[in-house]
């Protein structure tokens, strides 16, 4: 469409996704291969010397993989993007390019249980250092920063806490270290706020949760905007600006521009991380996409019913809502999450702990398992689950206290829902 810029729900359904030139098929085949045939000899060597683009082997790349990627890309604003095995791997491969041993990190304390184990612990082990600063100050960033920082790492909203980041502000800061912003949007989804567009450099998402929106399918994604200039600072970013004895000496910046980090995450960090996306997580994930928009429109209604039940229950202690006028990060989600503050939120009943696990088991139509973003309603008690491996400070700190509950609100019909809540709640006394 030359003459304009398609809308989001148009490119959920068609980026990427362009007939199969061989077939003609209208949705983009499962190419279930490990490898492609060459032309010739010459055509081979072209592709391992990165001179011409194809399909090598599927660990590097595939067709339906592709697809995917350029669909995240589009939607997100991004020059282009790299699917990986699940968010975690996601998250790897974002700072892989970035960090070499003794390189620091400087990181929002409000993140996911699991990746804040992840920074803490798994990243020592490459000899990388995660620096925890409170994301409700922008400056703390700048505070945390050194020589030694490469990047700054967010969660545009905050899983399980509903944290909702500054983005423009943190953005501002790192711009002024020279390092990237990157942003995990996994909670909100490009739908409903598009981090590239607040100066984020890069975006991670696990795709396992609203993208792909059917609990069917692990995967993660990283989106490069484009935007950052690799070499701009000699020596900070090697594996970008300089030469890559893999490649011949290759400038992978020089050499591919604003497509520098993309390609290095086929040509370096999926040829030896090996955290590749199959083709049939990326085919249902493709698929959980095309209704992205619609499903994000009746998740945040349903949200904002459920969340408005549980604040006005006299059961009930509290709700952690942005949604909700009186919530802290109201103002924050009327900025960036202007179409709804998500469906993912936390509540604690009266009697803490106790009464928390009693609710827990007391559910009959919601779910209780560890994932979010499915259709279906969701909860989970992540003191005892998600956030177990942190000490008592950081799972406050994340928002998963010991009577913290966490609902990923879904899709059936939101008087269900409350229903379900009502008579768990009634069953406390």
């Amino acid at each position: 469409m030359p003459h304009r810029k398609p809308g989001f729900e148009t490119r959920a359904i068609h980026a990427g996704g362009a007939p199969d030139p061989t077939t003609g098929a209208r949705v983009t085949p499962i190419y279930q291969t490990t490898a492609y045939v060459f032309d010739s000899t010459d055509h081979a060597a072209s592709l391992f010397n990165l001179q011409t683009y194809g399909y090598i082997y599927s660990r590097l790349t595939n067709p339906t993989v592709a697809a995917l990627e350029e669909r995240i890309a589009s939607l997100e604003g991004g020059r282009g993007a790299t699917a990986a095995a699940s968010g975690h791997a996601a998250q790897l491969m974002a700072l892989f390019p970035l960090m070499s041993p003794g390189d620091e990190v400087v990181v929002s304390n409000k993140l996911y249980g699991g990746s804040v184990t992840q920074f803490s612990r798994t990243f020592k082990k490459f000899g990388w250092q995660a620096i925890f600063v409170d994301a409700d100050d922008p400056e703390n960033f700048r505070h945390a920063a050194t020589e030694k920082t490469k990047a700054f790492f967010v969660e545009s909203l905050a899983n399980p806490g509903g944290v909702i980041t500054d983005l423009e502000a943190v953005a501002r800061v790192a711009e002024g270290v020279g390092v990237p912003l990157i942003v995990d949007n996994t909670m909100a989804t490009p739908y409903l706020c598009r981090p590239i567009d607040y100066g984020a450099t890069l975006v991670c998402h696990s795709t396992t949760k609203f993208l792909s929106g059917h609990g069917t399918a692990m995967g993660g994604a990283i989106v490069d905007s484009g935007s950052f200039d690799w070499s701009a600072t000699p020596g900070r970013f090697p594996s970008l600006a300089e030469p890559e004895p893999a490649y011949h000496g290759l400038r992978f910046h020089e050499t591919f521009g604003d497509l520098a980090f993309t390609i290095y995450g086929h040509a370096i960090s999926l040829r030896d991380l090996g955290a590749t996306m199959a083709p049939m997580n990326a085919f249902l994930t493709m698929t959980g996409i095309e209704t992205l928009a619609l499903r994000m429109e009746r998740h945040c209604a349903n949200a904002q019913k459920v969340a408005e039940f549980l604040a006005a229950h006299a059961a009930v202690a509290w709700v952690n809502y942005a949604g909700l006028p009186g919530n802290k990060y109201h103002a924050l989600a009327a900025r960036y999450l202007p179409k709804g503050a998500g469906s993912v939120f936390t509540f604690g009943v009266k009697g803490g702990y106790e009464a928390g696990v009693k609710i827990v088991e007391g559910v009959e139509l919601i779910s209780h398992l560890a994932n979010i973003g499915d259709v279906r309603s969701l909860i989970i008690h992540p003191a005892s689950t998600t956030h177990r491996q942190l000490s008592d400070d950081q799972r406050v700190t994340a928002g998963a206290g010991p009577d913290v509950l966490r609902l990923s609100v879904g899709l059936e019909s939101v008087d269900d829902i409350i229903a379900d809540l009502a008579q768990a709640l009634a069953k406390l006394g």
